[in-house]
């Protein structure tokens, strides 16, 4: 009888003790729900207007400046990234400033001015860094005085690929817009800020919840330069549903 006492009491002990593990896992958790700012769902009840002052480093460029609604990032020589594919180098140290969302249906609009751009690959952009394997870009990459490669890259899982086009050396600005269906993925170019054409659509497997994304520079060989953003904002999802398909 009393080791059956015994039993039931440290039964009871361990249910106290898995009880208050609970309660205190879900007491973290309210704890870090409520710590996270939700930019996107900010911006949205602000018109769209982004607070550039709540956007966070991932890395740091070798110089910044906020002025008003712009930035500007000086790049470091020998900064990129990219995962493995043909080239086989892994780079990582591209500086990246983000905002973070669990928002599944939004679009990104920003303007870029790369005028001061000269060395080969030479870039800047729109950028979904989630980590060192698994990311999505979108840029003007310098080539020569003749042309540039207007182009896109999607890595996942640890290799990336990079798809182009060619457009004049003399282009110095290009706006880019940012779409999130859920976890698939939509970048569009536009050289006016109002017609955007599409560069991208593609599905991103670590892109399902939480994201951070927003802008990026970067000079892969012995080079730097000043890129500018500005006119960035947040918008409802503008890459819709295709005929057909649920909302």
């Amino acid at each position: 009888m009393k080791q059956k006492k015994n039993s039931m009491k440290k039964l009871f002990t361990l249910l106290c003790i898995g009880l208050l593990i609970t309660a205190c896992a879900q007491q973290t958790k309210n704890e870090t729900d409520m710590d996270f700012v939700d930019n996107v769902k900010e911006a949205l009840a602000d018109s769209g207007r982004i607070d550039l002052n709540s956007l966070q480093w991932t890395r740091e460029p070798g110089g910044f400046e906020m002025k008003g609604d712009t930035i500007l990032i000086t790049t470091a020589p020998h900064t990129d990234l990219w995962q493995r594919t043909y080239y086989h180098f892994q780079n990582d140290n591209a500086p990246v400033l983000q905002m973070k969302t669990r928002e599944k249906f939004f679009s990104f609009v920003v303007k870029t001015d790369f005028t001061q751009s000269h060395q080969r690959f030479d870039q800047c952009g729109i950028v979904m860094y989630l980590d060192s394997e698994n990311w999505l870009k979108g840029s003007v990459e310098y080539e020569n005085d003749e042309f540039q490669h207007l182009g896109s890259v999607a890595t996942n899982k640890g290799y990336s690929d990079w798809a182009t086009t060619a457009i004049p050396a003399d282009v110095k600005t290009m706006w880019y817009r940012f779409s999130r269906r859920e976890d698939d993925y939509c970048i569009e170019c536009s050289t006016n800020g109002v017609d955007f054409s599409q560069m991208r659509i593609c599905h991103m497997y670590a892109g399902a919840d939480e994201i951070s994304f927003g802008i990026y520079a970067c000079s892969p060989e012995e080079s730097s330069f000043t890129a500018v953003f500005s006119d960035m904002k947040i918008t409802e999802c503008a890459w819709k549903a295709h005929d057909g398909q649920h909302a």
